[in-house]
């Protein structure tokens, strides 16, 4: 896993092990932010089920303001910290090792951006798109990463649903204000 563009274009990122680790695979990456590409710089980032913090660092790159990370796993906020070290990015980082309910609950400012991809079919996708709804600016956009056949609403709160993108069993959703749909 590389960073694609940017300040930190062509770093190796370190990712997680295990069954219950899902990483975010290049293309949907790609995808992602191909679909934001004008709307990432200068803006804020939320990358709230981090992993390894690709989403967040890949942003950064691309020359987001700042960017939140959380992770309830202790590993992966150690690796998402030794990710922002070797891409010199962690100056307009925030780790925090918690759940998405608490940096929410923290967040001192409106984001941008939020880029959720939660663990698959457990309902908390649904419950994080609705909490971070009211976190965002006017102006933002909210990106949901789930499987097909995962079932998301039309809204949640003043965030109504824009597109939606296939990459072969992975749905890529947008969700952007009802007042400035583009």
């Amino acid at each position: 896993m590389r960073v694609i563009t940017g300040t930190a274009r062509g770093r190796r990122l370190e990712t997680l092990e295990g069954e219950d680790v899902r990483p975010t695979t290049d293309r949907i990456k790609e995808a992602v932010f191909s679909i934001i590409q004008f709307e990432t710089e200068g803006r804020i980032f939320l990358d709230l089920f981090a992993g390894s913090g690709q989403m967040g660092i890949e942003a950064l790159s691309r020359g987001a303001k700042q960017a939140y990370f959380a992770d309830s796993a202790k590993k992966s906020i150690e690796t998402v910290k030794r990710n922002l070290k070797a891409t010199g990015l962690e100056a307009n980082a925030k780790v925090v090792q918690t759940d998405f309910r608490s940096l929410l609950s923290m967040l001192p400012v409106k984001a941008d951006i939020a880029f959720l991809d939660p663990p698959y079919r457990t309902g908390m996708l649904q419950e994080a798109l609705t909490l971070t709804a009211p976190h965002m600016r006017e102006t933002g956009v909210m990106i949901a990463e789930n499987p097909l056949e995962e079932p998301l609403e039309e809204r949640y709160g003043d965030f109504v649903r824009d597109r939606q993108y296939r990459y072969g069993k992975i749905r890529i959703t947008t969700f952007r204000h009802k007042d400035y749909m583009l």
